[in-house]
């Protein structure tokens, strides 16, 4: 497996589970990216946790390890484009996956999750692992 992908916050967890079913074709890519939020909704779960200074050190090690992708004036226009066409079909979807679609599409990635919502986002690749 090749090619350039974005990875959801499932996919981190699994990772840091040393999910096999992640671990595997993780070996096998090109590229691969976290968005900003992942690293928020990683950071929000850490301080949920009871094991809180050791799952923010994880996340930190984690974030040095790979390359995040942040916003910017494009990441909103692709926000925008993405919940317009949401709403119209009447099929929101969380706001945090919005952003991280944005940045995947704003990218040209892959995006790597186990949550079923993102193919209500037409013309988006997305895969499980």
């Amino acid at each position: 497996m090749n090619g350039r992908f974005l990875l959801d916050t499932n996919i981190v967890i699994a990772i840091f589970s040393n999910d096999n079913l992640v671990m595997e074709p993780l070996e096998m890519v090109e590229e691969v990216f976290v968005p900003i939020i992942v690293l928020g909704e990683l950071y929000y779960g850490a301080k949920k946790s009871n094991k809180v200074e050791r799952n923010v050190t994880r996340i930190i090690e984690f974030a040095q390890s790979c390359s995040v992708l942040i916003c910017d004036t494009e990441t909103s226009r692709q926000y925008g484009d993405i919940k317009n066409l949401l709403c119209a079909k009447g099929r929101p979807i969380p706001e945090n996956d919005i952003w991280i679609a944005a940045i995947a599409k704003q990218h040209e990635l892959t995006l790597v999750s186990r949550d079923d919502h993102f193919i209500e986002i037409e013309n988006f690749p997305t895969i499980t692992w």
